[in-house]
């Protein structure tokens, strides 16, 4: 009898006998709920970390809508980014600092179009880049080119490593100065052909990157993107709270998203930069000895995305790194969705344990039979008919489909609709 358990109800039926996993099976491979809306799926995903924090694990769930606040416990870190309306009492506010930022976070962010803009950022960044490598050869915080000589940026990028270090896409940089240093950009690349150690003067460039730059001033204000470049003073890093986590002896850390927006696609970009943070612990072989679960809410909001535009397309593909390769490392990801379809076939192909509520759409349907061969057609026909709170569990562990009812977790997510009786 193996030690570790997860009890997850009972075979669906008047006298269904109980149905228990280890979280082997159920997470090995990783795992998917899936579902309509009002099928079950919060319900679900609150039975497994209830189950789970039974036992010495380490979850990290990324809450989208602010749900999951009512999971309380001594065991448990509760923080958010913004300000949400509704909050846990115990949650704190975290920020999530630039640095934690790759190039393509950024580029994602402020979308340069054009032949222009899209080299100009980048030159304007990789500038910045060499300006925090040598802080003391650039005191007004930018790199000034604008008919100016080009010594002090030559000794800059010859001192140490840097001259490499300012191509890193992970090597931080002030992203404030980025209007002031894109406007440097615009100039000619030398002052004439006896002047080649000056830059030369502004060019016709500038008018081309007016857009962009107001781009960033917008993204740089936003509301939704304050926890990352406006925090108030004294919040904690996310990066810090996360890795504090990882060394202490909590069960679960939630993260609550809720009031960040969808403007300038920063739930997207955010929670992407929260998933490569993870992978890049996993990597470090931080998780070999001590497993974690990420479990994704509402993941067809973050999954899949492609931001720019034909230019500058970024993939944001942590989620599906972790997918594709976090198991090897102890990495475990759990999605929830109520759109499958919206899930890349490549994803939802790895999930080896597949927990399907109620799908009454017929492309959800087809994915989930393409993603699990397990599935054949006719058992796909049962799932539109199926109750709230019951799911069918397939999967590479569990080769014929069993219908199981979720037992009622402890602590219930709030995730319920208006009582229409009561408020009218």
């Amino acid at each position: 009898m193996p030690r570790v358990t997860l009890d997850l109800g009972h075979v669906a039926g008047d006298n269904g006998f109980p149905i228990a996993v280890t979280p082997e099976k159920l997470f090995g491979r990783h795992c998917a709920i899936l579902g309509s809306t009002g099928g079950g799926k919060s319900w679900t995903t609150s039975k497994l970390i209830q189950e789970c924090r039974k036992f010495s694990c380490k979850l990290v769930l990324i809450d989208a809508t602010g749900e999951y606040r009512s999971l309380n416990g001594a065991d448990t870190v509760h923080c958010h980014l913004g300000e949400p309306i509704h909050r846990s009492a115990e949650s704190i506010e975290v920020a999530i600092p630039p640095t934690s930022f790759a190039e393509t976070d950024f580029i994602a962010l402020f979308q340069p179009s054009g032949k222009t803009q899209g080299p100009k950022l980048r030159e304007a960044i990789k500038s910045l880049r060499l300006v925090a490598l040598a802080p003391d050869l650039f005191p007004h915080g930018i790199v000034r080119k604008v008919n100016q000589s080009k010594n002090i940026y030559r000794e800059a990028m010859k001192r140490d490593n840097n001259a490499s270090l300012v191509g890193n896409p992970s090597q931080p940089f002030e992203p404030r100065r980025l209007v002031q240093q894109v406007v440097q950009e615009c100039c000619y690349l030398d002052a004439g052909v006896d002047k080649m150690d000056r830059w030369g003067s502004a060019s016709n460039e500038l008018s081309y990157c007016s857009s962009l730059m107001t781009r960033i001033m917008s993204v740089m204000n936003s509301r939704s993107l304050s926890c990352v470049f406006s925090p108030e003073e004294n919040v904690p890093s996310l990066v810090d709270s996360l890795d504090a986590f990882l060394e202490g002896e909590k069960r679960l850390f939630r993260i609550c998203l809720s009031s960040i927006g969808y403007e300038f696609n920063a739930r997207e970009v955010i929670a992407n930069a929260i998933g490569r943070l993870l992978l890049q612990r996993a990597r470090s072989e931080a998780f070999r000895r001590n497993p974690l679960i990420v479990i994704l809410d509402e993941a067809h909001n973050f999954l899949g995305k492609t931001l720019g535009n034909e230019d500058d397309l970024q993939n944001l593909d942590a989620f599906e790194l972790i997918a594709k390769e976090g198991r090897k490392y102890g990495l475990n990801i759990c999605l929830a969705t109520q759109r499958p379809r919206d899930i890349t076939e490549g994803v939802l192909s790895q999930m080896g344990t597949l927990l399907v509520h109620r799908l009454t759409n017929d492309r959800d349907r087809e994915v989930v039979e393409r993603a699990c061969g397990e599935i054949d057609r006719s058992a796909a026909a049962f799932l539109p008919n199926l109750k709230q709170g019951e799911v069918a569990m397939v999967g590479v562990d569990f080769p014929i489909p069993v219908t199981i009812q979720i037992g009622r977790p402890s602590q219930p997510p709030m995730s319920d609709g208006p009582s229409f009786q009561e408020l009218w």
